[in-house]
């Protein structure tokens, strides 16, 4: 399993933190879903799961790499995506903490769905048998963190009704799950729903 590592090539910028005052509605919803066990660690201490939210345009936040087994995050834990370039397999994040590995599916989202403004990456087996090709789901061969993954992502909004539904099933990632909305409650409540 090669989960947790980051497989794009990360300008990280050590900078301030993100205000803490911004980030309460995201720590809120993942505090609830650590709780629920869809972000979390496996036995062997690898982390999953991540959380983001619009800043503007197509900058975000998110949660840093290897958190996914922490408890309580605090504003040390997120930092800014500030620029990406899927293609080129790209990205430059600002603040105390190098950004998750699922940065690039995140980006994928906000770029190809101008109305989302915060994205959920979870893990469930039960959910993931439930929903793989039942929802939009991508293909096999697309590993996460990739540029092969943010195509598909970006296949899945041009070919598949993935805005209505505002699930994805990431076929090739065992348990992987994102959910987005308008909201970060949107994203959340339809991750509570399956649940």
């Amino acid at each position: 399993m090669d989960e947790g590592y980051i497989k794009f090539n990360c300008e990280w910028i050590k900078g301030a933190s993100v205000d803490i005052s911004i980030l309460k509605e995201i720590n809120n919803w993942r505090n609830k879903l650590y709780q629920l066990g869809l972000i979390g660690a496996y036995p062997d201490g690898i982390g999953f799961g991540n959380i983001s939210m619009r800043e503007k345009e197509l900058n975000f936040i998110i949660s840093g790499s290897a958190t996914g087994n922490i408890n309580n995050l605090n504003e040390n834990h997120y930092t800014r995506v500030s620029d990406y370039n899927l293609d080129q397999n790209t990205l430059t994040c600002i603040g105390p903490i190098i950004a998750s590995s699922e940065s690039l599916s995140h980006a994928a989202i906000y770029e190809s769905s101008p109305h989302t403004n915060a994205v959920i990456h979870i893990h469930h087996a039960a959910i993931w048998k439930k929903y793989i090709h039942q929802a939009p789901t991508t293909l096999p061969d697309a590993a996460y963190g990739t540029p092969e993954m943010a195509n598909e992502i970006k296949r899945l909004f041009q070919k598949t009704d993935v805005e209505a539904k505002k699930i994805i099933i990431m076929s090739g990632h065992p348990e992987g799950i994102f959910s987005f909305g308008k909201t970060i409650d949107e994203a959340g409540s339809m991750l509570l729903e399956l649940f």
